[in-house]
């Protein structure tokens, strides 16, 4: 049950609207004038506060004040009389949630309530967005740190300070858009700010998920299974993805494969990287139809052998040198400059080689080769 302190001078409003509050589900508590409303607010903490503008002694907009000073996120709404238009437009500009005009209509009173909750809903999920995704850093920054595998302490700090910074800069982009959204009451505004914020909490996601996938040893888990298939799985999954951008993803799997023993999910992850990269760099060269190819082939003394290829960009002689880097990235502050790192690592578990050929202007090509596995 939500909490919600009315304010106001007029018994008869206090008592009428306070069993109309208790009806709707609220736990509404009443106060007489402004000095004893915020006597209420300190013992009781509701997230919501409905307050007269004129009342005798402290009105309702240093009610207004004081209330955000000591609870910026609690959302009042302000009840004018008729012709009060600029002290409702004070009200605002001090952070109000929204005002109703004297006399108060029904409609009008639980659609500015909804309004508040909306707007708490959101805010409480920002919170919970943040804590995770700065606990999620921590355990993730940790563990870096302590994985012998990176030496250079310093340099992965770096990289990794900066992409964070990159994407709390885009997050705090996002926040500040939904709150302008918010204090406008723009509807379109809040949907644009918020898929903002939905965007950046996936990247720092997938940048935590790299961290740790490189950070911890990890031995594959073998399984005797069809090539075709993991990669089957990873074309269906990403074309969505390859559609939205008007790129087409061919498959060309040799049918003579059979099974091999390998690591499903490891494998899968590898080929989720280089796929994802391939469309990336096939968005990056829009004047021509992006193609991405899938191809399975067995290769002499190789088991099994993944090629992922893509007519997009191409890279020079310096990006190829930095492709196997920390925290190098082609995408910017899209990637984590992590996922080829990872790869790499994985194919290296499974006694693999990875290794790719590239031109600038008409593409690139990865390649993993997998040897035979003896049953043990």
């Amino acid at each position: 049950m939500q909490k919600l302190l009315l304010i106001d001078d007029e018994e008869g409003i206090r008592k009428v609207w306070g069993i109309a509050l208790r009806d709707a589900g609220y736990e509404v508590i009443t106060a007489k004038n402004g000095e004893e409303g915020l006597k209420f607010f300190s013992l009781e903490h509701p997230p919501i506060v409905l307050t007269d503008i004129r009342m005798p002694g402290m009105d309702g907009i240093q009610v207004l004040k004081s209330i955000k000073e000591m609870s910026p996120d609690t959302e009042v709404i302000v009840i004018t009389g008729y012709g009060e238009m600029d002290l409702a437009i004070r009200s605002l500009q001090l952070d109000a949630s929204d005002f109703i005009n004297k006399p108060i209509g029904n409609e009008a009173l639980f659609v500015a309530l909804k309004r508040a909750e909306e707007k708490l809903e959101i805010k409480r999920k920002l919170k919970e967005y943040t804590e995770n995704l700065e606990r999620k850093v921590e355990e993730a920054t940790r563990e870096l740190i302590e994985a012998e595998r990176l030496a250079t302490i310093g340099q992965t700090v770096a990289g990794l300070a900066h992409a964070i910074k990159n994407i709390l800069g885009g997050l705090k982009g996002g926040v500040y858009v939904v709150n302008t959204a918010l204090k406008k009451q723009d509807r379109n505004l809040l949907k644009t700010g918020w898929n903002m914020v939905e965007r950046n909490i996936d990247n720092i996601s997938n940048l935590v998920l790299d961290m740790l996938n490189y950070s911890k040893e990890r031995k594959p888990e073998y399984e005797v299974c069809s090539p075709n298939t993991v990669a089957e799985e990873v074309c269906g999954l990403m074309e969505p993805k390859a559609r939205e951008s008007g790129i087409e993803i061919f498959r060309n799997f040799d049918p003579t494969i059979g099974e091999v023993s390998l690591d499903p999910k490891g494998i899968h992850c590898c080929l989720l990287n280089l796929v994802s990269n391939a469309i990336d760099a096939c968005v990056s060269c829009p004047d021509r139809p992006g193609r991405v190819e899938v191809r399975t082939t067995t290769e002499n003394k190789w088991a099994v052998r993944f090629d992922v290829s893509d007519n997009g960009c191409g890279m020079d002689e310096e990006t190829q040198k930095k492709v196997f880097s920390r925290f190098f990235s082609t995408k910017g502050s899209k990637g984590t400059g992590l996922g080829l790192l990872v790869t790499q690592k994985i194919v290296q578990e499974h006694d693999g080689i990875i290794n790719f050929v590239s031109e600038v202007g008409k593409g690139s090509t990865f390649t993993i080769r997998l040897p035979h596995r003896r049953s043990s």
